[in-house]
């Protein structure tokens, strides 16, 4: 990659693309000004032969006809962050009474792809007064010190970090900076020092530190899939390139790492077969990495429906309530095959679109007269990455009140289809359908079949966290796998004090220190050396704690309640 092509990773002159082709780099006659990047650059697990690319073209290239012409996964998504006492609900403190199963993270590293780290805070310091960080990859700072593999942002080494910790002026060496504080807080759960007086302890407070802090997206991207600018999100490309990274350094270092990923979107085809979803599951095939994602906080947010058509009526309707002075968003329909779905749209003062009849990559312009709402609406029959029929609504100035919808089905066999509004953040809950379905509401990245997708439970009563999402994916495959606590949670915040948090998120860091903690008595202590994202899975659902009136696997618990005492207990009981 030349000088001039890097340029356009950050430049909002171009867009980007992700396109897929076997063989060597591709070239589109359609696009003679394109520069190609590999999105894949270690060897993928056996029955993936095929190289992923992102294609970069000048902005004025790009149609509304993008989507008809390259696919809907051409686009890359835009994934938010989810986020809306724990160590003794999860048998951590028990298990630390046990000398030879004190395991505190020795050896392994947690990587984190999110908003960053503040460096700075002290439970991010080894006693010697050193850093935890091994090495922060910062995509948003350009520079040439990246690594080869990635050809953007500024690469941070513990050397690098600690100098600037001695500065009376830190940024001025290592000028990485987490805004947000999301990311911060993940690392603090799982591997934050023990402040006693506060009654914090990460769960892995020995382990260290791979941060990746990703990347604001371009502006045609919030611009394609209405996302607010002051919604927190990230292109899939870039973490995709984040993961690769944090294998690359893993491998590097000789050490297994535990990958926590608390990002999601809930545009997308819910049944694992989405591009990042994919690459999620085949990582987290490799020896010596486990990878957790967080479920999502959907599940009571009225943002999806569930629909099935009777074949003697012919259609169901859908009504959304759209509130006041709500910005433009995104909204798709995903039909379960074979079946063949259109839909008519009526607007809250009374406009009609008749029905569209499905043609194969239709794209619309349905515009009105008594309401200044524009809809730009894609089918894609045969969505290339499912398989399945997508109808892509994106919103522009949608007018207040009640919008309805009368999806029509054709064929003999399934006619169910499901709709997915934006998720947390990207819209206000003020838009919502007045029939929705708490079911199927995990976000993507938490549909990833080998990933240990976490819900979160209250530890004080035990009671499902009220707005966790639930199960199971759109093509039944099981998921949630696991519950860890994820209500007031004490994590680390941005002043160096500490707040109580409550959603999936902390779940997922709670889950990813318990994995870490496997690793380092699988891996470092040679008692599992072959271990990896599917040994960890199994060991955490055999120890799960299970209450006798549930049936399970089920759509809200998984296959129940983390508990690592329970884990090893099992191991014994089973030698």
């Amino acid at each position: 990659m030349t000088a001039e092509e890097a340029k356009r990773i950050y430049s909002n002159e171009f867009a980007d693309l992700i396109v897929e082709f076997a063989g060597n780099e591709p070239s589109f006659k359609q696009y003679p000004n394109a520069t190609f990047q590999s999105l894949v650059h270690t060897e993928p697990a056996e029955g993936h032969g095929h190289v992923t690319y992102v294609m970069r073209i000048p902005i004025n290239e790009l149609s509304n006809q993008t989507i008809s012409q390259l696919g809907y996964t051409a686009m890359p998504a835009l994934l938010g962050i989810i986020s809306e006492s724990a160590v003794e609900a999860s048998g951590i403190t028990r298990i630390r009474t046990i000398p030879k199963l004190n395991l505190r993270g020795e050896g392994v590293l947690i990587g984190i792809v999110d908003t960053g780290i503040d460096y700075t805070n002290p439970i991010f310091l080894k006693a010697d007064g050193t850093t935890k960080i091994s090495v922060l990859w910062d995509q948003a700072i350009y520079g040439e010190n990246y690594q080869s593999n990635t050809f953007y942002g500024t690469e941070y080494t513990g050397e690098q970090i600690n100098l600037a910790l001695k500065s009376t002026n830190p940024y001025d060496i290592v000028p990485s900076r987490d805004e947000n504080g999301h990311g911060t807080m993940l690392a603090g759960i799982i591997a934050g020092n023990e402040v006693p007086e506060q009654g914090f302890t990460g769960i892995v407070p020995d382990a260290e530190l791979v941060v990746v802090k990703l990347k604001p997206p371009k502006r045609y991207l919030r611009d394609f899939w209405k996302v607010p600018d002051n919604a927190v999100c990230f292109q899939e490309n870039d973490i995709s390139l984040a993961l690769e990274y944090l294998e690359l350094t893993a491998n590097r270092l000789g050490k297994p790492m535990s990958i926590c990923l608390a990002l999601g979107t809930s545009l997308d085809s819910h049944d694992s077969k989405s591009y990042l979803s994919r690459w999620v599951s085949i990582r987290a095939e490799n020896y010596n990495f486990s990878i957790q994602t967080a479920a999502g906080n959907e599940g009571s947010a009225k943002r999806h429906f569930f629909g099935s058509i009777n074949p003697s009526k012919g259609f169901e309707t859908v009504e959304l309530k759209v509130g006041e002075n709500e910005g433009d968003f995104s909204m798709e329909l995903w039909g379960d095959s074979p079946g063949l779905f259109s839909m008519d749209i009526k607007t809250p003062s009374g406009e009609y679109i008749p029905r569209i009849i499905p043609k194969i990559n239709e794209a619309r312009l349905a515009s009105f007269i008594f309401e200044q709402t524009k809809i730009n609406i894609d089918y894609q029959i045969v969505e290339s990455g499912s398989g399945d029929q997508l109808i892509l609504l994106r919103f522009t100035k949608p007018a207040p009140g009640i919008w309805v919808f009368r999806v029509y089905g054709k064929g003999d066999l399934s006619l169910s289809f499901h709709i997915w509004l934006p998720m947390e953040g990207f819209i206000s809950n003020d838009t919502y359908f007045l029939r929705p379905d708490p079911n199927t509401t995990l976000l993507s990245l938490g549909n990833s079949t080998e990933a240990i997708t976490v819900t979160a439970y209250n530890h004080e009563d035990r009671s499902l966290y009220l707005n966790a999402s639930k199960g199971y994916t759109r093509t039944g495959v099981i998921k949630p796998d696991i519950a860890a606590p994820g209500v007031n949670i004490l994590s680390p915040d941005l002043s160096h004090g500490f707040a109580a948090v409550s959603g999936t998120s902390p779940a997922v860091a709670h889950t990813s220190g318990v994995a870490a903690m496997l690793l380092e008595w699988g891996i470092v202590k040679g008692n599992f050396p072959s271990m990896k994202t599917a040994d960890i899975k199994i060991l955490m659902i055999r120890g799960a704690n299970r209450a006798p009136e549930l049936v399970y696997p089920n759509k809200e618990w998984g296959y129940g309640v983390l508990d690592v005492y329970n884990i090893f207990n099992s191991l014994r009981e089973g030698l």
